[in-house]
């Protein structure tokens, strides 16, 4: 299984960014994914999951600004980030998991792609 992500870069406060993660190697429509960042010094944190049949859920520091979303078709699925803080600085990473009951369990990771966000 292979994750591919891309779409970081630098934004400025109030900005919008779209990540995209591919996936190759497994069944994309059956996975559940998400998406987590790291922050520099910080613990790789939750941000986002979307089930194969299209539920989602969201960490609420980023509830209303952030989108996960999925496109089957493309074995792809975003990210679409609203609203740029500069705290919202970290790298973002695309996860293949599954989901159970109301945890996540993380199994496959993406190389991670940088986002920055300057006042």
């Amino acid at each position: 299984v292979q994750l591919v992500e891309s779409g970081g870069g630098l934004a400025q406060a109030g900005e919008s960014l779209r990540l995209s993660c591919v996936v190759s190697g497994s069944t994309f429509s059956n996975n559940d994914m998400a998406w987590y960042r790291q922050a520099p010094g910080e613990q790789r944190e939750l941000i986002a999951t979307i089930t194969g049949s299209g539920s989602t859920d969201y960490k609420a520091f980023v509830k209303g600004r952030f989108t996960i979303s999925r496109d089957n078709a493309k074995n792809t699925v975003y990210l679409h980030m609203a609203s740029l803080a500069p705290e919202d600085t970290a790298v973002y990473y695309c996860n293949l998991g599954r989901m159970i009951g109301q945890y996540y369990y993380a199994d496959y990771w993406g190389q991670g792609t940088q986002v920055t966000v300057s006042s």
